[in-house]
């Protein structure tokens, strides 16, 4: 086999050839026309069929534009009701379906929605406002997770034990009604992540997906009844908070899965506590990648730019605060200004373009504004630093920001320790190896972190020491399907992908085996 690497949603893969036929997924123009012709009837789904529901008007808007493609009426708590007692009802037939039963299910939506990569690629391109080549890649990783989860679950099982004549086993069971809440950097590829898991293990599923980003999900859906899934399985509500609320506090609610902000995730949690809801929390990041002076120069800046520029720099695990040894500050910043300079900002579906539309205007503000609070601090603005306006007039309803290179940086600024969820890469020097850990750890975050050396005794030990759960030597955002993503402190609790993911959308049942006559001191 052939072995390639290849970007794929936020996430460095390393992929078989055959994983996925690249040749297969070609933008249709670089128009719209194609992904508006893909629009779903409704934005929400219940019992295997597009479903009206009973809320407010959501508009579902062309990213790069900023013009409306769909309007259709959210859920509101009777439609969330209605979707959580269709799950339940399917719950108790589906949980008996045989475990490589639901792995082959899996593994034939896989087939359909490499099929149909394309398709999945407009949408999310329209949907989210990233490059179309980003989101192709999205497709990729859910392609990824239903083959991997759809592997291995039917080889996923309890123990047995030996206990001298008799004996005991454990059984993995499922959980019941999950609770999935999307975000709208990644809503493909996260719906995805949860979806494979939780039906993997005879769960069902109410997702909820980001009301910025409704499309790809329900679709994926329609994908999922095609693959055999029975109705009630899977089912999509779509919102805003509120309906993520009714989800959380529903009583028929087992577990809750929850992409997302580290306040929304807190809110979460103390109101799963009520009922005792499990929780799956994968929540903010303000990740460290030192950078040693021993690196190759041209690889450490790539990796500095994989850390902080897909998906307009929307990636919870990016490695915004770049630590850098200063006896090779001044070269390192020099090509890294250089290449960032060239990236090509504007309509995400033209070739070449590596960054596209900010998701919306309260994201784009908020960016803009930490902008300003860096430079009010200290900052020194490298490259970037603001707004850009596309040559095309039919862009001109967008939101576009520069990919941005901080110098002059401390740790105390706020551009330096708040999550900004934007194309802003800040540079911090440092003279030992002691000094960069200690400031690297010195955040409420610790979702992802990488060293750049070619030092591997000292790679191994400096991540060793450093205070994250999901880390990267020489790379970044290298988390294949088949290794745990997660993250400590701040940064939320459990681990997506992986087989220990199925830990989390699971319940261990023991069981100890009497043989003979029981043991019993009463007469």
């Amino acid at each position: 086999k052939q072995w390639y690497q290849r970007r794929v949603g936020g996430i460095l893969l390393i992929l078989t050839a055959n994983v996925m036929n690249l040749g297969a997924i070609r933008r249709m123009s670089s128009s719209f026309t194609r992904a508006v012709d893909l629009l779903p009837p409704s934005l929400n789904w219940i019992d295997n069929d597009y479903y009206t529901g009973s809320g407010k008007g959501l508009d579902a808007t062309n990213k790069a534009t900023g013009k409306v493609v769909m309007t259709s009426p959210s859920a509101n708590d009777a439609d969330v009701d209605k979707a959580i007692k269709s799950a339940k009802a399917a719950f108790t037939t589906f949980r008996d379906m045989p475990a490589p039963q639901r792995g082959q299910l899996l593994l034939k939506a896989a087939t359909l929605l490499e099929e149909r990569a394309a398709d999945f690629a407009h949408l999310e391109t329209l949907d989210t406002g990233k490059p179309f080549y980003e989101a192709e890649f999205d497709v990729g990783t859910g392609v990824d997770a239903f083959r991997f989860i759809g592997g291995i679950v039917q080889n996923y099982h309890g123990n047995h034990y030996d206990v001298g004549g008799n004996f005991a086993y454990t059984s993995r069971e499922p959980l019941g009604v999950i609770g999935g809440i999307g975000p709208w950097n990644y809503p493909l590829q996260t719906a995805c992540w949860k979806i494979a898991p939780a039906l993997a293990c005879g769960n069902s599923l109410v997702y909820k997906c980001s009301e910025y980003t409704p499309l790809s999900t329900v679709a994926l859906a329609a994908v999922l009844k095609e693959a055999g899934f029975p109705p009630g399985v899977l089912n999509v509500v779509a919102g805003d908070g509120a309906v993520g609320a009714a989800l959380t506090a529903h009583d028929s609610i087992s577990k809750l899965s929850f992409t997302g902000s580290v306040p929304t995730g807190k809110r979460i949690m103390s109101k799963a506590a009520d009922t005792l809801k499990k929780v799956t929390l994968e929540l903010g990041g303000k990740s460290p990648l030192i950078i040693f002076d021993d690196v190759n120069m041209k690889n450490a800046v790539s990796v500095a730019m994989l850390a902080n520029f897909f998906s307009q720099g929307a990636v919870c695990s990016n490695g915004t605060r770049v630590f850098v040894q200063r006896t090779i500050l001044e070269e390192f910043t020099a090509q890294l200004v250089e290449r960032t300079k060239k990236l090509k900002v504007g309509n995400p579906m033209e070739d070449g373009v590596k960054v596209g539309a900010t998701i919306c205007k309260m994201q784009y503000d908020k960016i803009l504004k930490y902008l300003d609070i860096a430079r009010q601090e200290g900052a020194n603005v490298l490259c970037g630093g603001g707004p850009v306006t596309p040559d095309d007039p039919e862009l001109a309803g967008g939101l576009y920001i520069a990919p941005t290179v901080l110098g002059d940086c401390t740790d105390d600024m706020t551009v330096v320790k708040e999550e900004v969820f934007g194309p802003v890469l800040s540079i911090l020097p440092f003279d030992t190896e002691e000094e960069a850990i200690r400031r690297a750890n010195d955040t409420e975050f610790g979702l992802a972190a990488a060293v750049c050396t070619e030092n591997l005794s000292r790679a191994y030990r400096v991540i060793s020491k450093l205070e994250a759960g999901s880390c990267n030597i020489n790379t970044y955002n290298a988390y294949p399907e088949y290794i745990p993503f997660g993250g400590y402190k701040n940064s939320g609790m459990g681990r997506e992908l992986g087989e220990e993911c199925l830990n989390y959308y699971s319940q261990t049942k023991s069981v100890y085996v009497e043989t003979g006559e029981p043991w019993c001191p009463f007469e």
